[in-house]
């Protein structure tokens, strides 16, 4: 008996001196986006979060730009109730930008030049409070009753210095909380966002000419000001130099298209396999996993706000030629290892959805459900 008891102790004392596995926080991300739907760009950036295990996506803002915010708003719910993460809150955010206007950009290009891409502004548009009909089906579930602005301001008061800002859109939203709250960028932890462009080798006709001008911050100028002047404890930028090297390719798409998840089956059922470029994509998945970003630079960012000819677009500077500005400098990436990034996003995409719960998606595509494009 006195061995036996003698064991024990000994055994007690070896767990408690023992290193202990614990088991690791999960990242938070507030993800914020011009949420068009589905399938594109917007949808499988949240896709990316919501399938990678370590991280924690405590809401959805949603802002205008690819397309209306009342419609982005209904294709998020929808994405969420149809892959089971409906307890996702999604949170209507700005609806128009704080200075620019449609009317006063058609006017613009009659001066300096037809726009390549306008988002909810291109031609042939619907109204910003008009919801198509939506192939994948209205969501039975309800936005947030809260606005994006004070969500964002919220949460990182909830949870200071451990919120990463994810921005995939036009950032209205931010510029809104920072406004409100002059403390909201010191109180996250990081902004990773998809915008701004530094010298991008392509032969794009959208960029051929003008190199600097795309589109999140376009859209907004006033309001990536703003953003881009705050105090951020890190700032990540995908820019479109490292974006235009990604393509969403067919064996891509075949890969995913096979599994029988409700992710994998999403992107079957709305996505196609155009090769168009991974915008939003690579911000979300670089975020949660980087080692295959092969080049990044540091920049000075800020928005070119003169209402002239080059109006939106993307200025940045060295430490040597930079002006007196007060943020550090963001990590700018530019170059992609596309084998490896388009290995990890297929993995992701054909994974089990963590905290996923009455998944509506597989009963969807059992079922028949709206046809696929």
């Amino acid at each position: 008996m006195k061995f036996a008891s003698r064991t024990a102790r000994i055994f007690l004392l070896l767990l408690l001196i023992a290193p202990v596995a614990w088991p690791q926080a999960k990242r938070m991300v507030i993800f914020d986006q011009d949420a068009a739907g589905p399938g594109g760009t917007d949808m499988l950036s949240l896709l990316v979060l919501l399938q990678a295990p370590d991280v924690q996506v405590l809401g959805v803002t949603v802002v205008t730009g690819d397309a209306w915010r009342d419609e982005e708003v209904q294709h998020a719910l929808r994405l969420l109730e149809l892959v089971g993460r409906s307890d996702i809150p999604v949170v209507p955010g700005a609806a128009f930008p704080l200075v620019r206007t449609q009317k006063w950009t058609a006017e613009w290009e009659t001066l300096y030049g037809k726009i390549a891409y306008k988002g909810a502004w291109n031609l042939g548009g619907h109204g910003a409070h008009e919801i198509p009909a939506m192939r994948e089906g209205a969501p039975s579930t309800k936005a947030s009753p809260e606005d994006a602005a004070h969500f964002l301001i919220r949460m990182v008061h909830a949870h200071p210095h451990e919120v990463t800002i994810y921005e995939g859109g036009p950032m209205t939203n931010l510029a809104l909380a920072q406004t409100i709250d002059p403390q909201f960028a010191e109180l996250a932890k990081a902004l990773v966002f998809m915008g701004g462009s530094i010298s991008p080798k392509t032969d794009d006709p959208e960029f051929i000419t003008n190199p600097r001008r795309e589109f999140n911050l376009w859209f907004d100028p006033e309001a990536a000001h703003i953003v881009l002047g705050a105090h951020w404890a890190s700032v990540t930028c995908t820019s479109v130099d490292v974006s235009i090297e990604t393509k969403f390719s067919d064996a891509m798409f075949e890969a995913i298209s096979k599994v029988q998840t409700p992710a994998a089956q999403y992107i079957a059922r709305y996505s196609r396999p155009d090769h168009s470029y991974m915008w939003d994509e690579l911000a979300a998945a670089a975020w949660v996993d980087g080692s295959y970003i092969t080049n990044t630079k540091k920049f000075f960012l800020d928005v070119n706000l003169d209402r002239g000819a080059n109006y939106g677009d993307t200025l940045a500077w060295g430490a040597k030629d930079r002006p007196d500005l007060e943020p550090e400098p963001a990590t700018v990436q530019m170059d992609v290892d596309m084998k490896r990034f388009g290995e990890f996003f297929v993995k992701l995409m054909t994974g089990a959805t963590p905290g996923a719960h009455n998944a509506l998606m597989l009963e969807l595509a059992s079922a028949g459900g709206p046809p696929k494009t």
